[in-house]
């Protein structure tokens, strides 16, 4: 085995023991189940750690990710997920969370092919295409990355809204509240950028 990986199991173990310290019945009270308050849909980039961001526990935090952070109509794994957060674990805030400097917004923004890749990113083309006009009078292309990347997220949460599962839970519940997010790995920030919720 490589350092590396080795490295990883003595980090767990070193983890584990620093939790024991801080409160003996910390994988106690974990084992009993989770209620997060929050579903997390984010970008797989390795930057952008979801728990780490907002400072919060294990079991605070209902994760899904994939490459740009895509809210997908017809992708079967986050429509499972957002589900099971919304319907079981009954969250309460639904996080749509990009990234200034997304590999995956970036590939939809050239014409180079990835590969496989090149199909998931297509929506984001489309997304481009809707938008066509405001993101092509930015002329600076970094300025065009951050606005595409913004622009993004607005969009997923959107589509989020359009979900059966949310338009199930705003009908009979009332929640959640749905938001979107964008995390500047340069600084650490967050930059609310829009929140809706059932009125």
């Amino acid at each position: 085995m490589s350092p590396y990986y080795n490295s990883l199991l003595e980090n767990n173990k070193k983890w584990v023991a620093e939790k024991l310290d801080q409160d003996p019945e910390f994988f106690a009270k974990l084992a009993n189940g989770q209620k997060p308050p929050l579903l997390w849909i984010g970008c797989a980039d390795s930057r952008v750690p979801a728990n780490e961001i907002i400072g919060a526990l294990p079991g605070e935090v209902f994760v899904h990710r994939n490459i740009a952070n895509m809210v997908i109509h017809t992708d079967m794994n986050m429509l499972s997920v957002l589900d099971y957060a919304v319907s079981i674990l009954d969250v309460q805030h639904v996080i749509v969370c990009g990234h200034y400097g997304c590999g995956g917004v970036h590939a939809a923004m050239d014409e180079k092919h990835y590969g496989l890749v090149d199909n998931w990113v297509h929506h984001i083309k489309d997304v481009y295409r809707f938008n066509k006009t405001e993101l092509d009078g930015i002329k600076d292309h970094n300025a065009r990355f951050r606005r595409f990347v913004e622009i993004n997220v607005i969009e997923g949460v959107q589509d989020l809204a359009k979900t059966a599962t949310i338009h199930s839970a705003w009908q009979n519940k009332k929640t959640p509240t749905l938001h979107g997010w964008v995390y500047d790995v340069a600084n650490g920030l967050v930059k609310e950028l829009i929140t809706l919720k059932n009125e």
